[in-house]
């Protein structure tokens, strides 16, 4: 079976593009898949052991991009039995919906701007480009499956595109439960919250994600602004061009001396070693892949109402569900966390994943791709 797996643009540290290296990895134990990926540019390491296929027409212009390289992609469609694509691209026979429902997006965004902003926020070309790509798709004859990675997505698929339930799968991330362990807390935790200065046994939140004002980052500093008895620390994983931003909101809330930027980092695993909880009270998440590390690593998670990584969340037990805008609620999660017992609750959590390893992803894919056959 030849399959070919459309993803524009591959970045070592996106939560897509690491899917992608995982199912890859998962797929490439099974002898009966000929995988190949159609990429406009591939960042990661491990190319050489990979059917690359460059689509990367020289044209300038966003929406112009993002249209010569559908065009160029489905040139190759005919090629293969079936095509997964991760990109909104009419004609695919499955899409894997991991950036969900972009008028779900805009919506959420909507939240935070200004009325003006609103504007010209559904005005944009590019996002209209989207939206008419997304509708196309969905109604495209040659679409067999939609692949969610969250019952949250799937509710909205079906509300704003009218799916058939039949062609919608819901197939949870996967997560290397070998790599991520509790055990990162032996080997980390001591040396990490050295060398950023963290004393004591004070708690330590932590973010990871790049794209600070969708992840909910402004969310994250203001949930540490509590009462000093607890002085929890934030650790920030990831980049943002607009991190002076954040840097200067954690000065007015006097808690920058307590907020570690660390930047992309290649390896998060010292990080989630190091912390006591997850807090991602990102503002649209179909299911970041950092809940799942988080948890497989022995962490609560605090997330969003808008993150489909809530489905995972047992209030109390294993984390805490807030509105990504609630700034009270947010603050109240922090201090039941700091006020409970991580460990219990960390435990709570990696069983709660531990059946979502890459195994249990390869079977679901696999018996997916057997019914299309």
């Amino acid at each position: 079976m030849k399959l070919a797996i459309v993803r524009q643009k591959y970045r070592p540290d996106g939560g897509a593009e690491r899917f992608v290296s995982r199912a890859l990895d998962a797929l490439s134990n099974h002898n009966v898949l000929d995988v190949s990926v159609i990429t406009r540019s591939w960042e990661g390491s491990e190319q050489a052991n990979r059917n690359i296929i460059i689509c990367n027409p020289r044209i300038t212009g966003r929406i112009q991009r993002e249209r010569a390289f559908a065009n160029a992609a489905q040139q190759h469609f005919a090629e293969f039995d079936l095509v997964q694509s991760h990109e909104r691209i009419p004609g695919c026979h499955i899409y894997r919906a991991g950036d969900g429902v972009h008028q779900s997006w805009l919506t959420q965004r909507s939240r935070i701007l200004s009325p003006v902003q609103r504007k010209f926020l559904w005005w944009s070309g590019f996002h209209r480009y989207i939206l008419a790509q997304e509708q196309a798709m969905y109604q495209h004859p040659a679409l067999k499956a939609v692949i969610c990675n969250s019952q949250m997505v799937a509710d909205e698929i079906r509300h704003y595109f009218s799916v058939p339930a039949e062609k919608i799968h819901l197939i949870y991330n996967g997560v290397n439960t070998s790599t991520f362990t509790p055990g990162l807390k032996a080997t980390y935790r001591c040396a990490v919250r050295q060398q950023l200065g963290i004393t004591g046994h004070v708690p330590v939140m932590l973010f990871v994600g790049s794209g600070f004002e969708r992840k909910g980052l402004a969310g994250a500093i203001h949930a540490i602004n509590i009462p000093s008895r607890y002085s929890p620390h934030l650790i920030v994983v990831g980049k943002d061009k607009h991190s002076r931003h954040y840097q200067k909101l954690a000065r007015q809330l006097r808690v920058a001396d307590r907020v570690h930027f660390v930047g992309m980092q290649p390896d998060t695993r010292p990080y989630y070693g190091a912390a006591d909880m997850l807090l991602l009270p990102t503002l649209y998440d179909p299911f970041p892949n950092v809940v799942l590390e988080a948890m497989a690593s022995g962490l609560g998670v605090i997330t969003s109402q808008q993150c489909g990584g809530k489905e995972f969340i047992q209030p109390g037990k294993n984390g805490f569900v807030c509105d990504a805008l609630d700034y009270a609620a947010l603050r109240q999660a922090v201090i039941q966390s700091c006020d409970g017992d991580f460990t219990e609750m960390g435990n709570c959590a990696r069983e709660q994943v531990e059946k979502y390893d890459l195994d249990f992803l390869s079977e679901n894919m696999l018996n997916l791709y057997q019914q299309l056959i």
